[in-house]
């Protein structure tokens, strides 16, 4: 398989290389994570580069561009550690572009494109355990018109969202809704994560609302898988930096008079690192290529993907801290906010067991289909 970029989609990577490079500096990360967690000028710059619009159909004012463009710019953005959920805009561009009726497109898809309108993903409850299916929040149609009740926890940037993509039940069946921050009934209580980025816990009572489709848990599934692909990528970023930070610290670093670089076992554990590291990147590709197959062809991708990321994840967070002694936890030192970031995504849309679950489910699904 031909896994070469080209040309078009290099100069996008190299243009959000140099942004991070140039404007998003570990100083301007810790102030951002100092003042909140988001930053509404990174964002206008993300936008300015034309990233918000990246899934958005050009004639809806986006770059309608693809899973490898979104994969290249989220792997840029995972090695500057960025808080500002840029995955957000790309779920918010597919789910409402393939599947909102005109006139909710005409509505949001070009201040989403624009940035000037931040639309995220709400569907964490706590019971639910990852578990897409689980759903407690209930939507009903009064004089025409949706209200949507219930409570969504760990939605990002909540408090500073514009509107959000609820999924609620509507008479046994999961529907998808869009339902504006500063709607009557909606409450945003925010708070900073383990990663120094911003989540909130919402509450919709009676909100009203507009119906982005019926058919909301495949609309959903899709929307997780999008920001899986991206995470993935993300994932990927942090960790190739990750490796190089360390690498570059053993290579100075002394002990008995020596670089640690020149000890062989700690040259092993490096080199399993890079190992994990690659295996991860193979399995990110794997997802992004995957992202418009059929949908259960999809999400086995997915969820495959997501054990290895998982398992990279945890091993070179753990390395790199474990290969940096105790500057590695320092909150002055960027290796330990690489290790929160990794700790985060493996955490996000399912940790590694429940991924690996969902690979075991659906390996016996489709076993029982050839049986």
């Amino acid at each position: 398989m031909d896994f070469d970029f080209s040309d078009d989609q290099e100069q996008l990577r190299d243009a959000v290389r140099k942004w991070v490079g140039r404007a998003y500096g570990f100083e301007r990360r810790r102030n951002i994570v100092k003042e909140g967690g988001f930053s509404g000028e990174a964002w206008g710059e993300l936008a300015e580069l034309g990233l918000t619009g990246l899934y958005i159909p050009e004639d809806d004012g986006g770059l309608g561009m693809g899973p490898i463009e979104g994969m290249v710019v989220m792997e840029e953005l995972g090695r500057g550690i960025v808080l500002e959920p840029l995955a957000q805009s790309l779920i918010a561009g597919g789910i409402l572009a393939g599947y909102a009726p005109a006139d909710v497109k005409q509505g949001w898809l070009p201040g989403v494109a624009s940035g000037e309108r931040i639309v995220v993903l709400a569907h964490g409850e706590r019971k639910a355990r990852y578990r897409l299916e689980v759903c407690e929040t209930t939507a009903t149609k009064t004089g025409g018109h949706w209200e949507v009740s219930g409570l969504k926890s760990l939605v990002p940037v909540g408090d500073q969202a514009d509107a959000y993509l609820v999924p609620a039940q509507v008479q046994g069946k999961i529907a998808l809704f869009l339902v504006e921050r500063i709607a009557n009934g909606v409450t945003a209580q925010g708070y900073g994560t383990v990663d120094g980025s911003r989540a909130a816990e919402v509450s919709f009572k009676t909100a009203p609302a507009q119906l982005v489709t019926a058919e909301g848990l495949v609309a959903l599934e899709h929307a997780v898988d999008i920001g899986l692909a991206a995470l993935c990528a993300e994932a990927v970023g942090v960790m190739d930096q990750t490796v190089a930070v360390t690498v570059d610290y053993m290579n100075t670093r002394k002990q008995f008079g020596v670089t640690l670089a020149t000890f062989q076992a700690l040259r092993h554990r490096v080199a399993d690192m890079k190992m994990q590291l690659e295996l991860a990147r193979s399995m990110s590709y794997y997802a992004s290529l995957k992202l418009n197959a059929p949908a259960e062809e999809r999400r086995r991708a997915m969820a495959r993907a997501k054990v290895q990321l998982g398992q990279s994840m945890r091993f070179i967070g753990q390395q790199a801290v474990q290969l940096h002694g105790g500057i590695g936890v320092t909150e002055e030192y960027i290796v330990s906010h690489y290790f929160k970031k990794l700790t985060q995504l493996e955490l996000s849309y399912g940790d590694t067991l429940h991924a690996l679950g969902e690979v075991s489910a659906r390996m016996q699904d489709t076993a029982g289909v050839f049986a």
